[in-house]
């Protein structure tokens, strides 16, 4: 079918079909390849709603005030040394673990999927990274911690070398020219999104955000603490960016879906908690901020699990109640349309969270 427009002299035909036909090639992999970056027709509208809400819920770290965060570390008698070593562990920790993140959505993902408005979801999620990458480094200079010692972190620390490995080397043999035709090259990539998506940001970041959020609740480092309540608003937005990305590549290659790789899966996740629970207790002294270490563990499974229902693979703990329930408050801000409070909310457009889960966290 032919369209034809009159302008002056001219005329002007377009072709349907031909338009059509490009509309059903668009795919997560394997798709249609164009330089033009056509959005439109959407064919994923869920990627285009999370950017437009991504984008919508846009902050900048310099709008955090760090007075009373200085104030607290600079006088011993306010702030323990444990509570010290906690914050300098979550900035240490997430001031690399941001920039992996990133570095896998650009280098690796965004590369290898072919619908535009997949591309665009994903440019945003990299760029939250490097927001949260900056909210960083001003939370160092503002306490005037030592970078190096952030960086040895990742360097010194048996525990945080292991987390890293664990999604970097997958990422690492995921680069360009990956000949995505093949089953075992599909499942890799749908595990990579599994990876990062579902363990990394979405189970093995809670350990330390936990922790965090126990000293934020106590009134202690209050502006460090309101930029990770920001921060994971924009993972719980990752979390789900990642999700129905898996689930779209899944649906669009069924011959991904076979048993083995739901069980490889199922003890990718294992693996994570297992890292993430050897960090907590070999860094965290989560009794300093309150919490029982069981308790604490027992969240992290009941997360996991949350992460494996979601992407329809069964769960490691069946039944696992969360033992935290005030923790599952102040991190699901999706629950709270008023949570976010201060300056940020110039930033926050009254539609940002109208189509929010309640699942996500």
């Amino acid at each position: 079918m032919q369209k034809s427009f009159q302008v002056g002299t001219k005329t002007f035909v377009l072709d349907q079909e031909k338009a059509e036909a490009a509309f059903a090639a668009k795919k997560v992999i394997n798709g249609r390849i164009t330089m033009t970056f056509n959005l439109l027709p959407l064919k994923y509208q869920w990627a285009y709603d999370l950017y437009r809400t991504m984008k919508a819920n846009h902050w900048e770290p310099e709008d955090v005030p760090m007075g009373k965060d200085i104030e607290q570390w600079r006088d011993t008698t306010l702030v323990s040394d444990v509570e010290r070593w906690i914050i300098r562990m979550g900035i240490g920790y997430f001031s690399a673990a941001e920039g992996i993140v990133g570095d896998n959505i650009q280098h690796v993902v965004r590369e290898l999927v072919t619908a535009p408005e997949l591309k665009l979801v994903l440019g945003r999620h990299a760029h939250e990274e490097n927001i949260h990458a900056d909210s960083l480094l001003y939370m160092i200079s503002s306490l005037g911690i030592n970078p190096h010692e952030c960086e040895a972190m990742f360097e010194d620390i048996p525990t945080i070398v292991k987390k890293n490995e664990f999604v970097v080397n997958n990422s690492r043999n995921l680069r360009r020219d990956v000949d995505l035709t093949t089953l075992e090259n599909k499942q890799a990539l749908a595990k990579n999104i599994f990876l990062f998506g579902q363990c990394m940001e979405g189970t093995q970041f809670y350990g330390l955000f936990g922790m965090i959020l126990s000293l934020y609740r106590q009134n202690k480092f209050p502006g460090i603490g309101q930029m990770f309540r920001y921060t994971l608003r924009d993972e719980s937005n990752h979390i789900e960016v990642f999700r129905n990305l898996f689930m779209d590549l899944v649906e669009e290659n069924r011959e991904i879906w076979t048993t083995e790789f739901k069980e490889e899966l199922r003890a990718t996740m294992a693996e994570g908690v297992q890292l993430e629970k050897d960090f907590i207790r070999d860094c965290l002294p989560v009794n300093a901020v309150g919490l029982a270490i069981d308790e604490f563990l027992t969240y992290i499974d009941y997360i996991a699990d949350r992460r494996l229902e979601g992407v329809g693979l069964a769960p490691l703990n069946p039944g696992a109640k969360n033992p935290l329930p005030w923790l599952a408050e102040m991190m699901d801000i999706k629950k709270e349309q008023n949570f976010f409070e201060g300056r940020v909310t110039e930033y926050q457009k009254s539609s940002a969270l109208t189509n929010a889960s309640d699942d996500d966290l």
